[in-house]
């Protein structure tokens, strides 16, 4: 195999793998645990919480709360992707949104 057929496949893996990374990005992903229902993004985002109104608390209370929670849980997912940027990310440098 010569050089442009290698570079010219390494060029179509690297854009399915963007194609593929924007389509998770822009899926929402759903979860329900008891009381407390989830909404992310494929990019780790968190879009929604949800607190049960079964859950007993005052609806100011409630949402409050969630809101609590999306910031400190999005902020938490940030730093997770700082730091696999900082200690991964150089290796895998050549392919861009690979992390």
């Amino acid at each position: 195999m010569n050089i442009q057929n290698m570079l010219k496949q390494a060029k179509k893996i690297q854009a399915d793998l963007e194609k593929k990374k924007t389509e998770i990005d822009q899926t929402i992903f759903k979860a329900k645990y008891s009381y407390v229902e989830v909404e992310a993004n494929g990019k780790k985002e968190i879009l929604r919480i949800k607190i049960d109104e079964a859950f007993e608390m005052e609806k100011e209370d409630r949402e409050m709360l969630a809101d609590m929670i999306m910031v400190a849980v999005n902020n938490v997912l940030s730093q997770i992707d700082k730091e696999i940027n900082n200690k991964i990310g150089k290796l895998g440098g050549s392919v861009p949104g690979l992390f």
